[in-house]
């Protein structure tokens, strides 16, 4: 053999222990090689985690802009209960503003109606919020597609301006400027209970927050004009607070009931979604299992292909051993020719799952143009973009968990090429 002989001195994972690895590795099938099996497991431990990256992301994704657009629409906490009723409400919302964390504190009114556009009719749910409240609330203010708020709760009782969703304004064929008729089903008083009241109003402006379920169903009113069309004479429906961290909710919501007072009822976005937001969980902790199982069968070829090389390799093996090779190297040599196909194929997955993620807007509009069809309906799944968002420590978690499963499917073939006894493997040379 022309490769240099092993001394006792040689270091583990040596000069020569690595050229011979990398050559058996690198061996054409005449020479006893198995570099298709090789090159078979390295492309399926790419894929596999570079799949596993991608839909993670994307799920990490999904996950954060529903997260922001739900709660960037909503409250962080809600205040209901006795508080709520004429007087003693401005006062509560001020004690609420001074707690530490809270950036506002939004008295709303929120009813079912039933919209009529020129020819169209649906429903629609109207929130009626303070002009104030509303031109602080981003994802409706910083989204406005068409329009204005300038005229939005100027005029007696709040004024008879709305801001609709741009879907359902489209639906009802109305823009800014138009006019459209609301139905309230119990906003008049008469004797014999409420009545159901229509009234006129104009649009003012249309927004877009970006998730249907907003977009086709909301109109924004002024709060006291909510209060008249819907007759809640002085109360509202409940308060919603809004945190600097809407992660911090379930810690603040001791602190903002003790500056409600008594007679409040708190609760926070984990209490009114918890099975939305506890089924989104499962499902993402249920992907990864399955995705990380994927990986492992990816991992499992890299048996076959190393069980293979051992035994062609077995006259190598008893040559190498009765000139000073031990056990140990022989272990090293197979298992650094094993473990480099995972380590390569979990950083070029790593690579193509990032590249992935990182540029998955352009990829989405390539394939729609390419196909002509959306991939991602916001009919479907409420957003109208395919979001992802990459989280590095759980990257880490996926690179760790395939090199593991490399390594660990490398060791039994290189443990039985360094158990190989020389004397049988020349018996028959």
């Amino acid at each position: 053999m022309s490769e240099a002989i092993p001394t006792s001195t040689a270091p583990p994972f040596g000069q020569w222990e690595r050229m011979l690895a990398n050559r058996y590795l690198r061996a054409k099938r005449s020479q006893g090689g198995v570099a298709l099996i090789s090159i078979i497991s390295f492309a399926g431990i790419m894929v596999a985690v570079a799949v596993l990256i991608v839909v993670m992301s994307v799920m990490n994704g999904f996950r954060a802009e529903l997260l922001g657009k739900i709660l960037g629409f909503n409250g962080h906490v809600f205040v209901t209960g006795g508080v709520l009723d004429g007087g003693a409400r401005d006062p509560t919302v001020r004690r609420i503003l001074t707690v530490p964390g809270v950036t506002q504190a939004i008295p709303v009114i929120e009813a079912q109606a039933i919209a009529m556009g020129p020819g169209q009719i649906t429903g629609a749910i109207v929130r009626g919020v303070a002009p104030a409240d509303l031109k602080s609330t981003k994802i409706v203010a910083g989204n406005l597609t068409k329009g204005s708020l300038s005229g939005f709760g100027d005029g007696p009782y709040g004024g008879d301006v709305v801001v609709v969703g741009a879907r359902l304004a489209e639906q009802l064929g109305v823009k800014p400027g138009d006019t459209l008729t609301l139905i309230s089903p119990s906003g008049g008083a008469t004797a014999f209970g409420g009545t159901p009241l229509q009234k006129i109003y104009t649009v003012g402006a249309t927004f877009s927050a970006g998730m249907s379920q907003y977009d086709q169903a909301y109109i924004f009113m002024p709060l006291q004009q909510a209060q008249l069309f819907f007759g809640r004479e002085d109360t509202v429906d409940a308060i919603e607070v809004r945190l600097t961290d809407p992660d911090k909710a379930e810690r603040l919501k001791a602190a903002i009931s003790r500056a409600a007072g008594p007679a409040a009822l708190v609760a926070d976005w984990t209490q009114r979604d918890a099975s939305y937001w506890g089924a989104l969980k499962v499902e993402r902790n249920v992907m990864r299992l399955i995705l990380m199982l994927i990986v492992a069968i990816a991992a499992l070829n890299i048996i076959s292909g190393l069980t293979m090389l051992v035994k062609n390799k077995g006259r190598d093996i008893a040559i190498l051993r009765t000139i000073g090779g031990g056990q140990g190297a022989i272990l090293r040599i197979f298992f650094m020719a094993g473990a480099s196909i995972g380590v390569l194929g979990t950083a070029a997955g790593l690579a193509l799952g990032a590249l992935v993620s990182i540029y998955i807007g352009p990829i989405q509009q390539a394939v729609e143009w390419a196909t002509g069809q959306a991939v991602f309906s916001s009919d479907v799944y409420f957003l109208n973009r395919l979001p992802a968002k990459v989280d590095w420590v759980e990257v880490a978690i996926i690179v760790g968990f395939a090199l593991a499963m490399s390594m660990i499917c490398t060791l039994p073939p290189a443990w039985r090429a360094s158990r190989l006894d020389p004397v049988e493997a020349l018996r028959y040379e």
